[in-house]
């Protein structure tokens, strides 16, 4: 199994997709009157299910602490995703800033990892502004839909000149050469990038994030856990990856669509799905971040 063959390959024949459907899909998708509930269903399944292992990190965390007791893990974990939507409350302004930077660095880290060999001190930096294009973009092409997703998520963001987004485009485009530089069998970078730029110049936020998030990030990273799961043979690893995402992507579905049906005495059904799904990432990207570090830490202590 040649975990930089399929991540290339993955992220070429996805740009060819959209390449060909987008035109196409952008005609009809939006006579869809149920497209924000599809939306919701692809990124708690297809979406979520990308850190459905954190439960087996956390565990190999634990134990490198000493920490015995399964539970603590779980009950930390759902402690910092309760904190994270009370301060969203409190300060949302803040907590949604703050989330678009490290979704960001998260986005540019985890999508470009299959062709960093060696991590090197700029690499941070062009991280964050290599997947700060996913929050550009729709900026951009999209802003007054954009800012309406901010007003439903409780944040007042208004954009009156969105031509000053058009430099740190630029370098999120050019950050690409310092992740990778310019070789042959790291063209995938780049198609990534084209990929979510097509995405937002035709579709709107939810539905090019929607994509993004489910059938790039995502697949990106279940690529990789599949692989630790088996090196050699990835339909194993498929198998293995699944049973264990399993339990804990409907659990997690399960508690989004409690949050839809609460939030639908309030707010109509669309504005719910788009507070669950925002608000709700959010609260689960802090401490999957907070693990995948943990991670990465103690992965050098042992190197």
């Amino acid at each position: 199994m040649d975990l930089h063959k399929i991540n290339s390959q993955h992220s070429f024949v996805l740009l060819f997709f959209i390449i060909l459907l987008s035109p196409i899909i952008s005609i009809f998708i939006y006579e869809i009157s149920f497209l924000t509930a599809i939306c919701f269903f692809l990124v708690v399944t297809i979406g979520i299910s990308h850190g459905a292992l954190d439960n087996i990190k956390g565990f190999k965390v634990l134990k490198s602490y000493e920490i015995k007791g399964k539970y603590f893990f779980y009950l930390t974990y759902i402690l910092l995703s309760l904190l994270v939507i009370l301060f969203w409350i409190l300060f949302p302004l803040l907590i949604l800033l703050l989330f678009l930077l490290i979704a960001s660095y998260h986005f540019g880290k985890e999508d470009s990892q299959f062709v960093i060999k060696k991590k090197r001190k700029f690499h941070d930096l062009s991280f964050l502004l290599k997947g700060s294009i996913v929050v550009l973009a729709p900026l951009m092409f999209h802003t007054e839909e954009t800012t309406k997703i901010f007003e439903i998520l409780n944040v007042q963001l208004t954009l009156t000149n969105k031509d000053i987004l058009l430099p740190f485009i630029i370098l999120s485009l050019l950050s690409n050469l310092l992740v990778v530089n310019f070789k042959r069998d790291h063209y995938a970078i780049y198609c990534d990038w084209i990929t979510i730029v097509i995405l937002n110049w035709f579709f709107d936020p939810l539905v090019a994030f929607t994509i993004y998030f489910c059938f790039l990030h995502s697949v990106r990273h279940s690529i990789s856990l599949i692989y630790e799961l088996n090196r050699n043979n990835y339909k194993k690893g498929l198998k293995r990856f699944i049973k264990k995402a399993l339990p804990l992507t409907i659990i997690t579905g399960v508690l989004y669509l409690i949050a839809v049906f609460i939030l639908t005495h309030s707010y109509d059904l669309d504005n719910a799905i788009l507070k669950v799904i925002f608000i709700g990432l959010a609260s689960l990207t802090f401490p999957h971040i907070l693990l995948e570090y943990l991670v990465e830490k103690n992965g050098k202590k042992r190197n």
